[in-house]
């Protein structure tokens, strides 16, 4: 690093006795340094009670319109609601966070969503469920922005794509747990209880989180004044290469909330007429996720991110073509491609996000966590709707219409990239 970027004085005639000022980085935490290990844990922690309460009604669809009497697309609200409540929520969550700090918005909104996780079993009718689980999405929406400012604050860049990749990695966690817990336990008490039990969960990753989360040493509280944010917000919407990162994660998602949505409904029909156990198991796919995510900086590393982005598209829409077959198996790898593009272009351009803003990170961040849980509603709702009109075949050509997105806006940004000088290339961050 030199002697500009550390603060170090460059002067031969420099007086001994005055040391030179310390990096700014080395109050920073890195893998191996102190505090480390507990923030990764108690972020995993996060992810891990954010996917599991967010989507703990998805493998039990078809339960859900059993008992109420409703269609595959009026049960998927109960999922669109919550990601559609993050969305909506995710930009003013954040914007509490630059007054009061990340480490409290995502105690609080922890807080808040897991007594909402334990009113869900109640839920007297759809309606009522939906409105719950609305509230349960935007109470959950402290946490993403939050997280990922907390770690652009306090971690070392280099170590920042690894590090927003475990927190990922804990999302995808989350996300199978609570599916593969919720099936099996429903198949025995119903989705009441099981929904209950992923609350209970979700509860003690809560108090876990807070436990171990370092206090911030870098954060600097800024303005809640409703001008501030919206220049904000406007200079980051009028950043190009953010908006091509905020399009890529809602495209993404858009694949992902469709097929995870549809997917129980398929295999509980025929051919397959798998029982509930089963099909909520079909949800530890999801550990490939935890894998591909975890290891995105490696990627990045060797292929670039706009390399890692075109494999990651590339290998989702592998995926959706192999899991057209009527074979258990090859549906099955089908869902682990899928899986294994998703969180892979996911961690990419969200670590992009926060490498990229320099200032109002949270508002950055949290801009992407919108339009990725626009698109995660967006699927969600369409996917399903497709499915009811064209079987699978439909709900694939939804996911493969959003992957060419991703590839286009790919393709794009390269060409961008291209018309760039030779320096400015090479300190542009290439998402």
């Amino acid at each position: 690093m030199s002697p500009a970027s550390t603060g170090a004085s460059t002067s031969v005639d420099a007086v001994p006795t005055v040391p030179a000022a310390a990096s700014p980085s080395d109050s920073l935490m890195a893998p191996g340094g102190p505090g480390y290990r507990r923030m990764s844990f108690a972020l995993f922690l996060a992810g891990v009670a954010t996917f599991a309460l967010l989507y703990s009604t998805q493998a039990l669809l078809p339960l859900i319109s059993g008992e109420f009497g409703v269609s595959a697309s009026d049960a998927s609200w109960t999922v669109a609601a919550a990601t559609g409540g993050l969305a909506l929520f995710v930009l003013p969550m954040s914007a509490l966070s630059e007054r009061y700090g990340r480490r409290t918005v995502m105690t609080g909104s922890l807080a808040v969503a897991v007594t909402l996780g334990l009113l869900v079993p109640f839920a007297p009718s759809l309606g009522s469920l939906v409105v719950l689980r609305a509230l349960q999405g935007a109470a959950l929406a402290g946490l993403p922005a939050s997280a990922t400012a907390y770690l652009a604050e306090e971690v070392r860049p280099r170590a920042l794509i690894t590090a927003i990749g475990l927190f990922v990695a804990g999302n995808s966690v989350g996300g199978m747990s609570g599916r593969v817990i919720t099936g099996w336990v429903a198949q025995e008490w119903g989705w009441r209880v099981a929904v209950g039990v992923i609350g209970a969960v979700a509860v003690a990753c809560a108090i876990a989180f807070r436990l171990l989360l370092p206090a911030p040493r870098h954060f600097t509280p800024g303005s809640l004044r409703p001008a501030v944010l919206a220049r904000t917000v406007r200079d980051h919407l009028a950043d190009p290469l953010l908006c091509r990162l905020y399009a890529i994660g809602a495209l993404f998602m858009t694949v992902f909330g469709g097929v995870y949505t549809v997917i129980g409904y398929r295999l509980t029909e025929a051919p397959f007429s798998l029982p509930q156990g089963i099909v909520g198991s079909i949800f530890l796919v999801y550990l490939v996720g935890t894998v591909s995510a975890s290891t995105a900086g490696r990627l990045v590393g060797r292929l670039g991110r706009r390399g890692s982005l075109y494999l990651a598209g590339g290998t989702t829409a592998l995926g959706l073509l192999v899991s057209l077959a009527d074979s258990l198996p090859l549906v099955l790898l089908g869902l682990v491609l899928i899986t294994a593009g998703f969180f892979a272009g996911h961690a990419v351009a969200s670590s992009a996000v926060s490498k990229t803003a320099t200032t109002g990170r949270a508002q950055a961040s949290a801009l992407y966590q919108s339009a990725y849980y626009i698109g995660s509603s967006a699927g969600s709702t369409v996917g399903a709707v497709a499915f009811h009109a064209g079987g699978w075949a439909g709900t694939v050509g939804v996911g493969i219409l959003a992957v060419l997105g991703v590839v286009t806006i790919t393709v794009f940004g390269t060409r961008a990239a291209r018309r760039q000088s030779p320096a400015s290339r090479t300190e542009a961050v290439a998402y």
